[in-house]
């Protein structure tokens, strides 16, 4: 296996990692800029990303970006909001051609036109254009009234309003019209100089690269005055431990019920977060092979679809299913069955080796893509987590009693079902 090579670089107003790699023809840059999240800054954080990928000063049409892209071997600049544990991430990501396969100084042809972008957006006397932004906006508003047509994301995010409205994991990522109609293009102007003040920065480069000679280009290229640190927690820690599950149920106007669980992970250890959770989950529904998909899905004809989710950063357990409205008592106690023999032990050596082989699978996948491999990168940066291959050796030494251990540390905190109309439901 090819040796990565990497570097960090802490310049006060950023952070700087290099990846050396030969494992791909193109060169990866990444500028994550993240903040503590604030609800109300969710949806204007979106619009922000919009509209800089939208248009800038020097190429002010969609037009004339796809155009330059094109005049870069077909770079690729993209961006994208999402939420890591108690922080908003916003992330600008370029992909472009290694020089061996395009031409000498395309590195820096490539951040120019990211610079562009990021640095030069189509402004007028302080405030974003506003033909542009009136477009920008009317989109992100018809994607926010669509968000509900996506069944089973909305019964995922209704599930987590009800568990706790205002903790992070609660926050819709599309968005709010509440607060879309408060924003305007003078203070998305203000929003997105207070981004480049005070959101801490890592920059991220992955390829066969020189260290030294991308170093000096991202220190010429990118300055950020302002010296940023910050002591908030990423995870999100459980502060109730629920006594008893809750039970919610909301009627739509469908015709496959979508039932989504929240479990919480209850004082767990940051080795059996990473590791023996991660076990616990594949066996309990994420795979094929899992136990809810055999005894719900196969078995018992329940569920149309079912799996379970760890979600390490909010210390939550999901499991998500579709199913008839009528089938929901059955559902559930079938579901409460399989967790419950979790906790006994109730699995096979054999099911504990296909779950560590499944996961080592999953890493060699990281490696095959840029962006995974940055994420991974990333997460050690930030969590404190291993290297892949010391992720790969610790999970091959969990042990049976690990995961019954963290089994008992799952406890289901609230039932949401999304049901549809009865009389247009099969079993």
């Amino acid at each position: 296996m090819e040796q990565v090579e990497y570097q960090k670089k802490d310049f006060g107003s950023y952070n700087l990692h290099m990846i050396k790699t030969s494992s791909f023809r193109t060169v990866t840059f990444q500028i994550i800029f993240r903040r503590p999240i604030k609800k109300e800054e969710v949806t204007i954080r979106n619009i922000l990303t919009t509209m800089l990928l939208t248009s800038c000063q020097k190429y002010p049409t969609k037009q004339q970006l796809a155009i330059h892209s094109q005049e870069l071997y077909s770079t690729s600049i993209n961006a994208s909001n999402y939420r890591f544990g108690n922080y908003m991430n916003t992330r600008f990501s370029m992909n472009i051609l290694n020089e061996k396969y395009s031409e000498k100084g395309i590195y820096e042809k490539g951040i120019n036109f990211l610079k562009e972008i990021l640095f030069n957006p189509h402004v007028e006397n302080n405030h974003f254009n506003e033909s542009i932004f009136q477009i920008v906006k009317d989109q992100s508003h018809l994607s926010i009234e669509s968000m509900k047509e996506n069944y089973s994301q909305y019964s995922i995010i209704r599930l987590l309003e009800n568990m706790d409205p205002n903790a992070p994991f609660a926050y819709r990522s599309y968005g709010y019209i509440e607060d879309l109609e408060k924003i305007t293009p003078e203070n998305l102007y203000e929003h997105y100089k207070d981004m480049l003040k005070k959101d801490m920065i890592d920059i991220f480069v992955l390829g066969d690269i020189d260290f030294y000679k991308m170093e000096q280009l991202i220190k010429e290229n990118f300055v950020f005055h302002t010296l940023k640190s910050t002591r908030l927690k990423t995870i999100i820690d459980v502060e109730k431990v629920p006594k008893r599950k809750r039970v919610v149920k909301e009627k739509e106007n469908i015709t496959q019920s979508k039932l989504a669980i929240g479990c919480r992970c209850v004082n767990l250890t940051e080795y059996e977060r990473n590791y023996p959770l991660t076990l616990y989950n594949i066996l309990l529904g994420g795979s094929s092979d899992s136990k809810l998909f055999l005894e719900v899905r196969e078995k018992n004809s329940l569920a149309y679809t079912i799996r379970s989710i760890a979600n390490k950063l909010d210390n939550i357990v999901f499991i998500t299913a579709g199913i008839a409205s009528c089938n929901f008592d059955k559902t559930l106690k079938l579901i409460e069955k399989a967790m419950k023999s979790m906790e006994q032990g109730d699995f096979l050596d054999e099911d504990i080796e296909k779950a560590k082989k499944l996961y080592s699978t999953s890493l060699d996948e990281i490696q095959d893509q840029p962006g995974r491999v940055i994420e991974s990168y990333y997460m050690m940066q930030m969590l404190g987590t291993d290297d892949i291959e010391t992720r790969r050796k610790k999970m091959m030494e969990v042990t049976r009693e690990e995961i019954i251990a963290v089994s008992k540390k799952i406890k289901m905190d609230m039932v949401y079902l999304l049901e549809g109309k009865k009389q247009n439901e099969e079993n």
